[in-house]
């Protein structure tokens, strides 16, 4: 059984930082992409950040350029998001999946973790 569980999320302040983890287990982690999404209420869940399994290759939407890192331990099971910088309108639900590299129908979704920034 697949299981994907976030940590990480809270209550931060205006240009404070938090960093995001979500551990997989069931699954083997190095063929998976990796990603984190986000979520407001009456709004789509948009991509916030991707990394590839080899090489490490990242994806940032234009929004945290500069601002997010993601990143992966292929032993730990674990991806983060390191996020900095942080504005109000990064308020969400930050929701972590993993996606299969040899059958992109194979995806698996966290449970999400709530992410508050104001003052």
């Amino acid at each position: 059984q697949v299981q994907l569980v976030e940590s990480g999320g809270g209550l931060v302040q205006p240009g404070g930082s938090l960093r995001l983890s979500c551990v997989a287990s069931g699954l083997t982690f190095s063929r998976y992409v990796m990603s984190w999404y986000r979520q407001v209420p009456g709004k789509e869940r948009e991509l916030v950040a991707a990394i590839v399994t080899l090489g490490g290759g990242t994806n940032y939407a234009d929004s945290v350029k500069g601002r997010f890192t993601i990143s992966r331990d292929n032993v730990k099971n674990t991806v983060y998001l390191q996020m900095i910088s942080l504005k109000p309108e990064d308020t969400a639900v930050y929701y972590c999946k993993a996606t299969n590299l040899g059958n992109f129908a194979n995806t698996y979704w966290g449970q999400g973790t709530q992410v508050t920034v104001s003052s």
